[in-house]
């Protein structure tokens, strides 16, 4: 046990007028930020989650506020027991340890539940108030789109960005800017849902802005665990587009094949995003693992980019110098991949 986690304990211990050793903690998992979870059992048997978020690199306000407003809202979000927010502590109701992503198994069993996390993600955008969110304007988009050049392109693998990146750059800010704006979670993925009593819950959500009614959508569509064909993604995003209609989160007016190019331009914007956060989570985080989900993303920004001709030549530097580049530098760092995923 360090200092922390004992600090922690003892704080957990005084919450609930207990000794210091009838809550030991059991350590449940990290992420990829500062924070840490643990478990704890109180006397009557019931568990609780703990979030430990130090301060100096967290902002547990934010997640704190979020789920609060969002419990009153009806959305199933973790209750809230105790709060330090000096010390970055939190007590958590404990969701178990079942996740979405474990249930992906086959096409049927991914398809079925991913229709359910987008009724769970209708459901938010609906109910989730977003005025009090910070927003996810044209800086904010530009910031996360600057990581690729600087991260992957510069500090990776020590190549310049193409002369074609300003353009797609501001397309895709202004794509995202174009949209109806509602609460983004802004990790809304396999990982991040839970599942209890055979509902899914929503957790790490306190990133969430208010953003493009789309971003969501493409985070669970575009995510880590899989890459869907070109016509069941179609599938998903008409579906969406049609309930988006139907409910007023889209204009009477919208038609398909707009709002599937605002669909497509969202994910581009956030595979390079994502793609520019594990290269500087390898290299200046020290979690070289995430080199391995690199060719992952390339696929995901191969496909939105496929879907936009109007980048076409971006998609060609991407094909004859970003992937050869990657490949090299992967192969250098003895990080396993597929050169076919690379290039598929």
């Amino acid at each position: 046990m360090n200092e922390r986690s004992e600090t922690l304990q003892r704080w957990v211990a005084r919450q609930h007028a207990l000794p210091f050793d009838a809550c030991p903690l059991e350590d449940v998992a990290g992420d990829a930020s500062f924070r840490h979870y643990y478990r704890f059992r109180l006397p009557d048997g019931t568990q609780r989650v703990l979030m430990d978020a130090p301060p100096e690199h967290e902002n547990s306000q934010a997640f704190v506020d979020i789920a609060r407003a969002w419990r009153a809202a009806q959305l199933p979000v973790p209750a809230l027991y105790g709060v330090d927010l000096e010390a970055g502590f939190v007590e958590l109701e404990d969701l178990g340890d079942d996740v979405m992503h474990l249930h992906l198994g086959s096409d049927a069993d991914a398809h079925t539940w991913f229709e359910r996390a987008l009724e769970l993600l209708e459901h938010m955008q609906r109910q989730a108030p977003s005025a009090a969110l910070p927003a996810y304007d044209r800086d904010l988009l530009g910031r996360e789109l600057d990581l690729f050049p600087d991260w992957c392109l510069s500090r990776l693998l020590e190549i310049p960005a193409p002369p074609e990146w300003p353009a797609l750059r501001e397309a895709l800010i202004d794509s995202a800017l174009a949209q109806p704006r509602v609460a983004v979670h802004r990790d809304f993925d396999a990982m991040n849902l839970m599942v209890r009593d055979d509902t899914l819950w929503l957790i790490d959500f306190q990133d969430a802005v208010r953003g493009p009614l789309s971003y969501d959508l493409v985070s669970l569509l575009r995510g880590r665990y899989r890459l869907w064909s070109r016509e069941r993604m179609d599938a998903f995003i008409e579906t969406f587009h049609r309930r988006a209609v139907t409910d007023g989160r889209l204009p009477a007016d919208s038609d398909i094949a707009t709002f599937t190019r605002q669909v497509e331009a969202m994910g581009v914007q956030r595979s390079l995003k994502v793609l520019g956060i594990f290269c500087r989570l390898a290299l200046r985080d020290a979690k070289p693992r995430y080199l391995e989900r690199l060719p992952h993303f390339l696929a995901h920004l191969r496909q939105g980019l496929a879907a936009l001709p109007a980048h076409g030549e971006f998609l060609t530097w991407v094909d004859t110098t970003f992937t050869p580049a990657l490949c090299r530098e992967l192969d250098r760092r003895g990080v396993t991949h597929s050169l076919q995923e690379c290039i598929s």
